[in-house]
């Protein structure tokens, strides 16, 4: 089902999570992957690709924080948590473990639609500047290796800063390779070279 949110609850063993899957068919675009309990849940991830994880934990249970970390690592997901108690200083390891959203629910549930919608969004957008930010760091590098790559050719060949720079574009293009390529080429050649 095109435009559907694919959702994973993991089951901690609370008497709630048969009204949270209740809850979550109950929204319209939401598909319920299953319930996967214990050491599943990063078998079920892998398997199921879900949308989000929804976490419900009734008692501090930092097993589960280790798996979810885990998950986070190999393949990164927005994850809801519902917890039955108040912690700040689990609330932390929760977030440290990749936990997007966290919510103390002691006894009624709260609309859990728009908190799973806005954890994806929250996600997704993070994971749009996380992009960028790395884009943007291998520019910078692509950058300097390039003008580290002309300072090596204006003190060889005793030329000026424009000659340089032709100098290794003209080769990326007769060798149809980026101009970072190129200028991290004739760098490690020069490491490599007589001492």
């Amino acid at each position: 089902m095109p435009g559907s949110l694919r959702v994973l609850l993991a089951d901690t063993g609370s008497p709630r999570a048969t009204l949270l899957e209740r809850r979550l068919r109950d929204i319209a675009d939401a598909v319920v992957l299953g319930v996967a309990g214990g050491d599943g849940l990063r078998d079920a991830v892998v398997a199921l690709a879900p949308d989000v994880i929804l976490v419900d934990m009734p008692l501090p249970n930092r097993e589960r924080l280790d798996e979810l970390r885990r998950i986070g690592a190999d393949r990164p997901c927005p994850v809801v948590m519902f917890a039955a108690f108040d912690s700040r200083a689990f609330l932390e390891e929760a977030i440290a473990a990749g936990v997007n959203s966290y919510h103390v629910v002691a006894t009624a549930l709260p609309d859990i639609a728009p908190i799973l919608f806005a954890a994806v969004a929250v996600f997704r957008r993070q994971q749009q500047t996380d992009a960028a930010l790395s884009e943007a760091k291998a520019m910078l590098q692509e950058r300097e290796t390039i003008n580290r790559a002309k300072s090596l050719l204006m003190r060889q060949h005793r030329i000026g800063e424009p000659q340089a720079y032709r100098w290794l574009r003209r080769r990326a293009m007769n060798e149809s390779r980026r101009l970072g390529e190129i200028a991290a080429d004739l760098l490690a050649a020069a490491a490599d070279g007589p001492k």
